[in-house]
């Protein structure tokens, strides 16, 4: 990255910090972001595996939804369980198209009744959870999009549902995610009381004066944590991080080779507004409650083709797969995906060589009829077949805390 661009290019809170350590900056989203430190891609995706990884990510957009029908207004416009949020629960959704494809994911939390950012530090650390009134439910959903998205998130929100609630972004926040198995330790001797949160629960905390919110969740597939805090602050916190002895510093390569191997996601490969919710496989991210026959059916951009498509599967003409090779050569988007017979069945949105399991992997949209694992197909790199494998994701098991 040269003088010019990276001058044209926003910094995070950290980017002293990144250049200190010995980053290798690159452009992202609009922002200068790091996308590997002197140790190297490999060595960081391993040692978020074994230890934990602290990244910057405060690329992401955050924002806050108050008022007493927030709840209500933001599920107009997802088509997931918002009302149902309990206080302290997070959750993953999709703002959808009129059309019912995906304009970005994202992750909301319920804060119910707390409506304070960076208030005063509370007497004592304990998540926030389940004591607020049943009448303060929805009362402030937290909200976090994608950096690449968030101006135009934030415009349709605002668009759809600002005359129902405040749609507030919130720039001063910078956003710190610590993943791997021993994220944990690391957190809580800094911050007492976070190893109560369980997988994709959230709450605030105090930090040296500093006014935390912190979910345990997280885009590798590992345990961890993503820590909302005040740009002001966000650097010594990272500093305190990288002082434990579990802490790393990782940058933007290896959080996509450790969410591939994951099965996760990356919106602008793997989902776009060309994409539904159905056809990229992310079924799961959608209640019974808003499904055919649900309490609140419906009721979301696109959804009678979302719901045909769940009620009708042979409605669904692609669906994204996992793929394995059955050769070590990496495969990379924008793969042509062939049959046996060599016509063109799809195409690989992500892949590259799986540092966990040592061998190339990839995830790919393809003809339903090629969908079903174990199916073979062949991906043209160079110009040449190479035999690739159909495959159930994720290619890692994930390894949330549950509790």
């Amino acid at each position: 990255m040269n003088a010019s661009q990276e001058h044209d290019l926003a910094r995070t809170p950290l980017y002293a910090l990144h250049v200190e350590l010995g980053a290798r900056m690159v452009p992202f989203a609009g922002y200068a972001m790091p996308v590997q430190y002197p140790a190297g891609l490999m060595a960081e995706h391993l040692h978020t595996r074994a230890a934990a990884g602290l990244f910057d990510v405060s690329h992401m957009g955050q924002l806050r939804l108050v008022g007493a029908d927030a709840a209500a207004a933001f599920e107009t416009l997802v088509p997931v369980d918002v009302i149902g949020l309990g206080v302290g629960k997070q959750r993953y959704g999709l703002l959808l198209t009129d059309q019912g494809t995906i304009i970005d994911d994202l992750m909301m939390v319920n804060r119910g009744s707390d409506l304070s950012f960076d208030g005063p530090p509370r007497e004592a650390n304990a998540p926030s959870g389940g004591s607020e009134p049943s009448s303060e439910r929805g009362g402030h959903i937290f909200v976090i999009v994608n950096g690449a998205c968030k101006a135009e998130d934030i415009a349709h929100i605002q668009q759809r549902i600002g005359t129902r609630c405040q749609v507030i972004p919130m720039p001063e926040r910078a956003l710190l995610a610590l993943q791997g198995p021993k994220a944990v330790d690391a957190l809580s001797r800094l911050v007492p009381g976070v190893q109560q949160l369980v997988f994709m629960t959230g709450g605030r905390f105090d930090w040296d004066g500093a006014d935390l919110f912190i979910t345990r969740s997280g885009y590798t597939g590992e345990d961890g944590f993503e820590i909302s805090i005040h740009q002001s602050q966000a650097e010594a916190l990272a500093r305190a991080l990288l002082a434990q002895p579990e802490v790393k510093p990782v940058g933007l390569g290896a959080r996509n080779s450790l969410r591939l191997e994951a099965g996760l996601c990356l919106y602008g490969n793997d989902i776009d507004k060309t994409t539904t919710p159905v056809e990229a496989a992310l079924n799961w991210a959608i209640q019974k409650v808003r499904r055919q026959g649900g309490a609140r059916e419906g009721g979301f951009p696109g959804a009678a083709r979302v719901l045909g498509q769940l009620q009708d599967p042979s409605a669904v003409e692609r669906k994204r797969v996992g793929l394995v090779a059955l050769e070590r050569i990496p495969v990379r988007e924008p793969a042509e995906l062939q049959d046996a017979d060599g016509q063109r069945v799809g195409q690989v949105t992500s892949g590259l060589l799986a540092p966990t399991v040592d061998r190339p992997v990839a995830m790919g949209y393809v003809n339903a009829g090629s969908a079903a694992p174990g199916t073979r197909l062949n991906a043209i790199v160079r110009g040449k077949p190479v035999p690739m494998e159909v495959t159930s994701l994720p290619f890692v098991p994930n390894r949330y805390y549950r509790g």
